[in-house]
């Protein structure tokens, strides 16, 4: 199996296309060519990570962050970004980064998994991605219409929410007429002809256009194709930042703050006031989410859950929401179980391993007065 295969399979789970504009997903080191050995997952691709690798046998690391996130000018050890390229270069280690792509698909996703552990349900993204749809409309012969329904289909198009094979079509009459050279699949050259057509439409992500385009035209019968690609304001269920569900029952400030500290390993979560009303509906975005703040409001939450939020931004809460942060690690370490339950569902034989260095660099004190 080569590394592309894996590559592949990811990026079925989280398109390259839904990463956001500063990211820097993908193949970081190596060759997607390469002969893959062995899978190592990882939060973070430190050098002690690539190093473990090697010893495990594994010469593709899937992290969640990548390793390149700016240019690099220099590649000469001197922090750790420089030295996990070093290590990997020196140990021929491919280096995949799956990080926003992931973090802004709701079914399977990183957000998606925290909700598992709080037990959310009726979950929906928080802020929707815009400009991810666009529709198909072709004009088919009557007769080739369903051929050509599986060729889109089969290329991704027609999905919408828990649906597949979504299409509309409608009966018109289509004319044209050869001109010198054409090879006309039905009608004489020179000659205008009527033919009983079906305008098909299929609605699909934006970024597979492409595919989707080229396995029309295959399919079609025509030697010249005429088709309609529209862009739509429609929102991808889905697909977007951040989640917002409900928890099955409401339960108290103080509870939910233990709860998290319980499921997700921390000593101390920093919150801003509570508000003493029960607590139902829940956002929650894993690593750095005080871009959501106003978006948590919007939703009505009781409660938002994520990392890095700053001093000044706890005051966006402004007593409408507790806002509540676990810590970046914290809050995205079961990503790393996701990636592998994944990986090992379609390659059940294959050497799938979770790292067991601690990647973390924030570590807690909890003073003796405090306890």
């Amino acid at each position: 199996m080569h590394i592309s295969e894996v590559i592949a399979h990811l990026e079925l789970l989280a398109p390259p296309a839904y990463q956001e504009h500063y990211d820097n997903a993908g193949l970081q080191t190596g060759s997607s060519g390469w002969e893959c050995r062995g899978v190592l997952v990882t939060l973070d691709s430190t050098e002690e990570v690539v190093l473990e690798a090697v010893a495990r046998g594994c010469n593709l690391v899937v992290a969640h962050h990548p390793i390149i996130f700016g240019g690099l000018k220099k590649i000469t050890g001197q922090n750790y970004v420089e030295r996990a390229l070093i290590a990997a270069i020196r140990n021929d280690i491919a280096i995949y980064a799956i990080h926003t792509n992931l973090d802004n698909v709701m079914a399977g996703g990183v957000n998606g998994r925290i909700a598992d552990k709080l037990g959310l349900e009726g979950r929906r993204v928080l802020l929707p991605r815009e400009s991810t749809l666009c529709k198909l409309v072709c004009w088919v012969p009557t007769a080739q219409v369903e051929e050509v329904r599986a060729a889109v289909w089969g290329a991704g198009a027609g999905n919408i929410g828990k649906y597949s094979e979504c299409s509309f079509g409608v009966e018109g009459t289509g004319t044209f007429k050869g001109g010198e050279g054409a090879q006309p699949f039905v009608g004489q050259v020179g000659e205008r002809h009527s033919e009983k057509e079906i305008r098909l439409e299929v609605i699909l992500p934006v970024y597979l256009s492409r595919a989707v385009v080229a396995a029309m035209i295959a399919a079609h019968p025509y030697e010249e194709v005429a088709y309609d690609l529209v862009p739509l304001a429609n929102v991808q269920v889905g697909v977007g930042a951040g989640l917002v569900g409900e928890l099955p029952l409401p339960m108290e400030g103080e509870a939910l703050l233990e709860q998290l500290c319980g499921v997700f390993g921390v000593p101390v979560v920093r919150h801003t006031r509570l508000t003493g009303q029960p607590v139902r509906r829940v956002a929650v975005c894993g690593g750095a989410g005080s871009f959501l703040i106003s978006s948590a409001l919007a939703a009505g939450a009781d409660f938002y859950i994520t990392s890095d939020v700053k001093y000044h931004e706890f005051m966006d809460a402004n007593d409408r929401v507790v806002i509540a942060d676990i810590g970046h690690y914290e809050s995205e370490q079961y990503t790393v179980d996701l990636l592998i339950g994944h990986l090992r569902e379609k390659f059940s034989n294959f050497a799938v391993l979770k790292s067991n260095v601690r990647t973390n660099p924030v570590h807690y004190h909890v003073g003796l007065k405090s306890k």
